[in-house]
This record gives C-alpha cells, structure tokens and sequence, in this order.
C-alpha cells in the first residue's frame, strides 16, 4: 500500500532550491519563524555530494529545521522521514528526525514521541543518513507511535549539543513506507494501526472501535499481544486474533460476522472462559439466534454458573439455541458434593416451605433434599435466609413435625439456577462428558420449552438433568442418550438418575438409558413418552429392579407408547403429596399405556412391571388403559406383570373404575391378566348356584365388580338332561377376597358358559 499512488496523497517537502520560506526554525506551524532572508542559512547550490542543499550554522541549543507544509497522519499507513547531512565546520552537532503532531489548526497534540534517536556527527565531510519511521500503529520498527488523536504533522530534524558548526543538508524525503509492514495481499485493517497497545493494560477499546469502522468489508486482524477493553464491544466485521483480548466479566465481545466458539477461543485464549463470553453475547445480541461450538471440545474446570456468565441478564424469554460441540468435565475438587446437614421443621399448612431452618445460610439453592417422609428427587428451590426458611420444589408425603435434613449439592456442568426464568432454550448435538466427578444440567427454577436434542450425558455422577422448581415446564428430550457411570454395580446400589420434572406437558422421544438407577422421576403431568429405550439390568440371579420411571403425580394424564422397558419397571406413586391419604382428588387416573415391549431377565418371581405405590389410603384408579404391550421374561418367569406395593396402603378395589387390560402378550408370564376378563365356567353336577373364581387374572388381583355379558356354550341341562332356557342372574364380589362371581339358576342345572367380567365399574 502507498498513500501517494493509491489516494494520490503528497507526502513529500518541497526541495530547498525552491525557497526558504517553507522551512521554519521553530514548530512549522503558521506565523512562526523561517530560514528565509536569516544569516544562519543559506541555499548551496553546487555541494560535491548533494548537489544543491541546506547550509545551516547551529546557533542554538536545539536548532530546528520544519517543513512548514502540511504532512497528513493516517491511521494504517506510515511514513519515514529521511535526511541525509554533514559536518563542514565548527563544532561537531547531534543530528536527529523530529516532528510536531498536530489537529484541527494547529492544535498541538500532546504526550506523544516527537522526535527519535539522535545520531552525533563525528568527522567533517562524512555522509551520514538520519530516519525515523511514524505511524498511528505500536508496531516494530516504529519510532514515533502518534495513534488516533493527530491529524498531521511538521516533520524535519533537530541539531542537538554544542554551538557554532556548520552542516549541510540534502533535500528531506518524508514516504509512505507502508508495505514494510504488510505481511501479504489480504484485506485487513490491523489494529495497531488504529493506536492498539496489546500490553494487557492499556484500554485498546478505541483502536477496535476503529479498525471495525473502517474495515467496509475488510478482516480486522489482531496481532499478537494482549488487549485489554474496558467496555463492551460489537465488532462489525470479520476478525483474526493472533494475540487475545481481556475484558471485565460484565462487558460484552459480539463478534456478529465470527459467532462461534472458536472466534471466541481465539479471542480470549481459554476454551472455558470462551464459552461463558460466548453465551453472554447470545444473550445480549438480537442477531444471533444459536451458538455454534464448532465441534470443539471445552474442558470444564468447575461447575458453570451460566446467570454469573450474563451478569446483566436475570431471566430471558427469547428462544436461544447452544449446539455442536462437547463439555468435558477436568476432575478436580470444584466437583465435590457440597453436604449439609440441619434441623427444620415443616407443617402440611404450608407444604412448599420448610420453617426454623438451622444454618439456612449454608444450604444451597438447588440441593437435593433427603430425610423420613421426603420422596425422591425434592430440591430447595429458594432460600430466605433473613426468615430462617427454604421453599421446596415438592410437597413431603410424611415428614410433619421437626426432625434432621440431609441437603446435598451436586455439581453440574452446566447450572443455569441463577436465573429465575429461563424460556425456550435449546441444546442440540452436545456430549456432557462427566466422567462419574459431575452431573449434566441443572435448570433455572421456572421456564417453560428446554429443550435438549441429540445430545449424549455421558457418565453422570449423581444426574444428568435436575429440575429443582418448574423450568421444566413444557421440556422436550429427544434423541439422547443418558449413559452411566454405573454399569459395574448391582442395580439397586447405582444413585445416578436421568432426569427429574416437576411441571406439566413433557415430551420424551426416542431416547435411550442405560444401568441408571432411574431414567426419569416425572412430578407433573400431561406428559407423553414415545419411542424411548431404557435399560438397568445387571448380571445378577433373582435380581432387584429398580423403577426405570417413577410418576409421582397420581392424575398423570400421561401417555405412554412405544417404549423398550429393560429389566426395570414403571412405578406409578403419590409420594410428593403432603396429605397422601385420599379425599377429594383424582387419585390415580389418566393413564395409558400402550404398545411398548417390556423385557427382563433373571428375576425374581414377584418381579412386576408395572406397580402403583400408593401413599396414604383410600386410593383408586380411575381411568387406566394397558394395551398392545408385549410382556416377556428371560431365563425364568415371573408371576404376573402388575402389582400393588401395599408399603404404605393399598387401593380401594371397590372404587376402581375404567381400567382396560387387552390385547397384551405374555411369554413366561404365570398370570396373565385382562380386563374384562373373559372366562369359561364349567358346572358338571346340577348346581342351583354357580361359583366363578375370577382369580388370579384379574388386574392388580381386583375384585369382580362388573358381569359385561353371560352366554350359553353349550345346552344348560338338569340332571335327567332336561334343556332349560332360562338365564341366571349374577351377584358380584363374591368369596372372602371378592374375586368371585355366582350365578344363581331357576332350578339345578350343569353345562357350560362364557362370561366377561370386570374388576372394576366402566360407568
């Protein structure tokens, strides 16, 4: 690049044989004095060496020689100014470049390098050649740095030391010396040319700032160095960094033509400390909708409190999406379980609150919570230090009165529990690698829409998603893999859990879990669960099975189709209701499940499928389908695939009403069970009253409530073979355990019938 070709720019002074009167003896500015018409200097036209020149005799301590034009300052380009001089007589001088910076008219600019090293003169007659190169940028090689602030300059040289000597000077060169520091053709703007330090101190912010505007589609390059900003910063323009930047953790780097995270760890020189930067800009830039981690991976240190990293920003509403990429957990001690034990007391007249919380200072928000009485997966959601309280996330079922909590905090990878409400966030295409030190996620307290895609969590330590409030609400899991840290161990002893919810309207597709303790914990309901295949066995005989799925919402409104349950079950509970016992509500209702395969292997007989636990007494289920399901048991049987766990209670068999057990198959099933159940009775001695064991093949071994239809199968007879047509009436929950059914006759007749009996009322 050369100012004086491209822009046609004039760099140079006008030669001496022209006149004196644009050379000054002082600053060069307008009015001050020149060397025209003054006994100190003369034009020689005829020097050996020069030709025609400058002959001046020193007659001060600093004597100075200014070109009076106007030398423009331009940011990116640089000039030098060459002199070539010598001693005839007198005194021997020091000779140096010098310059005055200048704006506006004449204004000078202070608190800059105006003049460079000087050179002494050692022998009369000798050639000596004086230079100095000034530019805006801090480059090397540059003498006088001037940056932004100067518009132009006087450029010249100063003699320096004793009075008296004579010198001559050759005709002073001011050029555009610019391509010395172009390192190739590209179209970059470098920022040192705009006044950047790159010292890690000084605010470079204004020479960014500047580069940036006059880039007009060109790459703004960073050399190497450190560069400090002091404030936040949009660059406009493609950007290189061979050096970093270093900003406050509050200001904002949106580099809008480089949003990704290699832009960013380019920019800053640390994986980690790049993606915190980088999701802050997401969060503060309207024109960036997702962020790409460029496949990279990011080694991560300590848990990252993503609110901390957006310290501007406590909730945020408008969808954002983070993919592509890996977060890898670097063992160490920040991944340590924070456990606190302390008194509390908690009252079913305000469930969601323990009160007379000992050390609540030292309980963190988001801590798992354990102790008599408390189901799984409750978390603190909030803490009120000042009033000795902690809201939970749910309701204990049997925990009234004042007794000692355990609160545990794990240590995610990603913590967004500082904020209190984070909409429609999406993570896509990402591996949470744990390693068994870490858990994966750890939401804001409400929300609606996380979403989370083809991701892998990869060995949770403790969880690999926890909700401890209601930003749950609406979650989408599709196509991730939950996979533990915890395959080596008998199932009942693994802890890991996939994920937990409290909320409503869940979608669960297509995922797969393998040996964790549970694959989800649902509080809410309103869920649907397609397409997932989770999966806990391990190599023991007559093995535990833990619940791959717990519901704990008895009116679960949920769906439940085409899933792979692996050697776990579904449990079906009310343990997050702080009265268990049933009065008004729903109950258990709203269920259905339906075209799944159910798989396990080497369990015990009493190894169910599918178990509802209740927690207080009175319940019953009142709407319930289980269809189309395959059911099937490996290397042994088991009894039934169904059950009531009667820990706490049992259900009131006499309320069950719409539950729809059919079209399931069983293999090494000893009972199989449906309803309505239909049945053959055979009564080969003339009997005025039938008895019909409906056992054990009704559903959760339920009574017989309902007769749906009766038929003939063949002719009803009495004993000397007489046909009778007449038809019994029936009377339902028969026998001690009401699972029988009489048929009552006009007179004794045998023969055989066909019946359709349910344990439950369909009206």
């Amino acid at each position: 690049m050369n100012k004086a070709i491209t822009a046609g720019i004039q760099f140079m002074p006008t030669a001496f044989e022209e006149g004196l009167d644009v050379w000054s003896s002082g600053d060069g500015t307008a009015g001050s004095d020149t060397y025209d018409n003054t006994g100190d200097a003369a034009f020689v036209p005829g020097d050996q060496d020069f030709g025609g020149c400058l002959e001046v005799l020193k007659s001060s301590s600093t004597q100075k020689l200014r070109y009076m034009g106007r030398t423009p300052i331009l940011p990116g380009c640089y000039l030098r100014v060459r002199a070539r001089i010598k001693a005839v007589s007198g005194a021997l001088p020091s000779v140096r470049i010098a310059g005055w910076a200048g704006r506006n008219n004449d204004a000078h600019v202070g608190g800059l390098v105006e003049a460079a090293p000087q050179v002494s003169l050692t022998a009369y007659g000798e050639v000596v050649e004086v230079m100095a190169i000034i530019g805006s940028g801090n480059r090397p090689g540059v003498d006088m740095v001037w940056g932004q602030e100067p518009e132009y300059g006087y450029f010249g040289l100063d003699l320096l030391g004793p009075n008296g000597g004579t010198v001559r000077i050759d005709d002073i060169v001011i050029e555009d010396i610019t391509s010395v520091f172009l390192r190739d053709m590209m179209a970059w703007v470098d920022v040192r040319d705009y006044g950047a330090k790159g010292d890690g101190v000084t605010n470079d912010l204004a020479a960014f700032q500047a580069a940036d505007a006059v880039a007009n589609g060109r790459m703004v390059m960073v050399p190497a160095g450190v560069y400090y900003l002091a404030d936040s910063l949009a660059l406009q323009s493609r950007v290189r960094f061979e050096g970093t930047v270093t900003m406050p953790v509050d200001r904002i780097l949106s580099l809008t033509k480089d949003f990704d995270l290699p832009s960013y760890i380019e920019a800053f020189g640390n994986e980690e400390l790049a993606f915190r930067k980088a999701f802050q800009a997401l969060l503060n830039n309207a024109d960036h909708a997702s962020l790409d981690l460029g496949g990279r991976r990011v080694g991560v240190t300590g848990p990252i409190d993503m609110q901390a990293a957006v310290p501007n920003k406590g909730s945020y509403a408008t969808r954002r999406l983070v993919h592509n990429g890996q977060l890898e957990c670097i063992p160490g001690p920040n991944w340590d379980t924070v456990t606190v034990t302390s008194q509390a007391t908690y009252s079913t007249g305000d469930p969601l609150k323990l009160t007379n919380v000992a050390n609540v200072a030292n309980i963190a928000v988001g801590s798992h919570i354990t102790a008599s009485g408390v189901g799984r997966e409750v978390y603190v959601r909030d803490r009120n230090i000042g009033a000795g309280e902690i809201t939970l996330s749910q309701p204990l079922y049997d925990a009234a009165g004042t007794q000692t909590y355990t609160f545990r905090r794990f240590q995610y990878l990603l913590d967004f529990s500082g904020f209190s409400r984070l909409d429609k966030f999406e993570m896509a295409d990402i591996e949470f690698q744990c390693w068994g030190e870490c858990s994966g996620i750890l939401l804001a307290p409400t929300g609606v829409v996380f979403h989370m895609r083809d991701c892998f969590i990869t060995r949770p330590r403790d969880r690999g998603i926890s909700s401890h409030g209601t930003g749950c609400q609406g979650m989408m899991i599709d196509r991730c893999q939950f996979l533990s840290d915890e395959s080596a161990i008998p199932g009942q002893n693994r802890v890991s859990i996939g994920f937990n919810s409290n909320a409503n309207d869940l979608k669960i597709r297509d995922n797969r879990a393998m040996h964790l303790r549970h694959f989800a914990i649902v509080g809410g309901a309103n869920s649907m669960f397609m397409g997932n295949h989770f999966f806990q066995g391990d190599d023991t005989s007559n093995a535990i099975r833990t619940a791959g799925l717990v519901i704990t919402e008895p009116s679960a409104r949920m769906t439940f189709t085409g899933n792979y349950v692996d050697n776990c079950h579904i449990e079906w509970a009310n343990e997050h209701d702080h009265a268990p016992e049933f009065a008004s509500e729903l109950s258990f209702s709203a269920m259905t499940i339906s075209d799944n395969i159910f798989l396990a292997s080497h369990v015990a007989p009493w190894f169910t499928f599918f178990r509802v636990r209740p927690h207080g007494a009175g319940h019953f289920i009142n709407g319930m389908a289980m269809t189309g399901n395959l059911f099937r048991i490996l290397n042994g049987s088991t009894d039934r695939v169904e059950t009531v766990d009667t820990s706490f209670a049992d259900l009131d068999y006499g309320r069950m009403k719409n539950i729809t057990f059919a079209d399931n198959s069983y293999n090494q099933v000893s009972v199989t069970t449906s309803n309505p159940l239909v049945l053959e009775h055979s009564e080969n001695s003339p009997s005025l009253v039938w008895t019909v064991d409906c056992a054990p093949k009704l559903p959760f071994g339920g009574r017989a409530r309902t007769v749906e239809s009766l038929v003939a199968k063949n002719a009803i007879t009495t004993a000397s073979n007489v046909k009778r047509f007449d038809m019994p009436y029936v009377t339902v929950e028969q026998g001690p355990n009401k699972d029988q059914v009489d048929l009552r006759w006009g007179a004794d007749v045998k023969g055989t019938v066909l019946m359709r009996v349910r344990m439950d009322n369909p009206i």
